[in-house]
C-alpha cells in the first residue's frame, strides 16, 4: 500500500467543468447526499475546496456555510486546508467532496478537520473508488495529467481506517456507478454492482468516547461486579449466623 502523504505537486481543478462528465459526477453526488445534509444542524459549516464549494447544500439546516480553499472565485475564505484559520472545536459540520484526492497530505488534513469540529460534529467525504472502471483506466499512458486521474484515488475501506483512528463513527457509507453516457446502464451497475462505483461517499460523526471497550474498562467492570458478589454473599452469610 502507498504511504498517504506523498512529494508530488497535486494541482486540483477549480471547478467539476475541468474534468471529463464533471457535470454529472456534481449532479449524482449532489444527489446521493440530500437525505444527509437534511439531518445536519448547528450554527457553522464548512466546505473545503472548489469542487465542495459548487456542491448544492441548500437543503443542509446549517445556514452559516463557509467556501474555504487556497485558490478559487466562489470561496470566501482563503486558506490551506490543512491549515484551518478557525479555532477548536468551532464547526458543526464538514464537506470534503473530493478534497483529499488533490491533497499532499490527507492525514494532515482529516486531523486539522477533526480540530475545527465540535464533539458529534459532521464529516463527509467524497472521491473516486481506485478499484471502479474509472480508477482501472488510470493505467492507460498518459492519462494521470488530465483529471480526474491526476488526482489520488483512496479506497473506502482504506478512509474507514483513517477516520476508526480519529475515533469516527460511520453512520452512512455507499459506492454508486455514473456513466454518463448511458445514465439507465449507470443506475443498474449501482444495482447490482455497488463496489465497482466510482463514487465513494462516506458520512461520519466525531465522537468523544471509544467506540470499542478497552481492556481496562472491561476489567474495572468485571472487578465491580465481583465485588458486588461477594459484599451480597457475606450479608447472607451473617444473616445465617444471626438466625442460629
Amino acid at each position: 500500500m502507498k504511504p498517504a502523504k506523498t512529494r508530488q505537486i497535486l494541482t486540483a481543478p477549480l471547478s467539476w467543468h475541468d474534468m471529463p462528465w464533471g457535470e454529472y459526477f456534481r449532479d449524482a453526488l449532489t444527489q446521493q447526499l440530500q437525505p444527509y445534509l437534511g439531518k445536519l444542524y448547528g450554527f457553522h459549516m464548512l466546505k473545503l475546496g472548489n469542487l465542495s464549494a459548487e456542491i448544492n447544500t441548500e437543503n443542509c439546516a446549517i445556514s452559516h456555510q463557509v467556501n474555504v480553499g487556497s485558490e478559487g472565485d466562489l470561496l470566501q475564505v482563503l486558506a490551506n486546508p490543512s491549515q484551518l484559520p478557525f479555532e477548536s472545536k468551532s464547526i458543526d459540520a464538514c464537506l470534503l467532496a473530493h478534497t483529499l484526492a488533490w491533497s499532499q497530505d490527507p492525514h494532515r488534513v482529516l486531523r486539522e478537520v477533526d480540530r475545527v469540529l465540535i464533539d458529534d460534529g459532521w464529516m463527509i467525504i467524497s472521491g473516486f473508488n481506485p478499484f471502479s472502471l474509472l480508477g482501472m483506466s488510470k493505467l492507460v499512458p498518459g492519462i494521470q495529467r488530465k483529471a480526474p486521474w491526476s488526482g489520488r484515488m483512496f479506497s473506502q475501506m482504506r478512509l474507514l481506517d483513517w477516520l476508526g483512528l480519529l475515533n469516527y463513527e460511520v453512520v452512512f457509507r455507499t459506492r454508486f456507478q455514473v456513466l454518463p453516457w448511458h445514465q439507465q446502464g449507470g443506475k443498474m451497475i449501482s444495482a447490482h454492482l455497488p463496489a465497482l462505483g466510482c463514487l465513494n461517499i462516506v458520512v461520519a460523526r466525531k465522537r468523544t468516547f471509544p467506540l470499542t471497550p478497552t481492556k481496562a474498562k472491561r476489567s474495572l467492570s468485571k472487578t465491580q461486579v465481583r465485588q458486588t458478589v461477594n459484599a451480597t454473599r457475606q450479608f447472607r452469610q451473617a444473616k445465617d449466623q444471626d438466625s442460629v
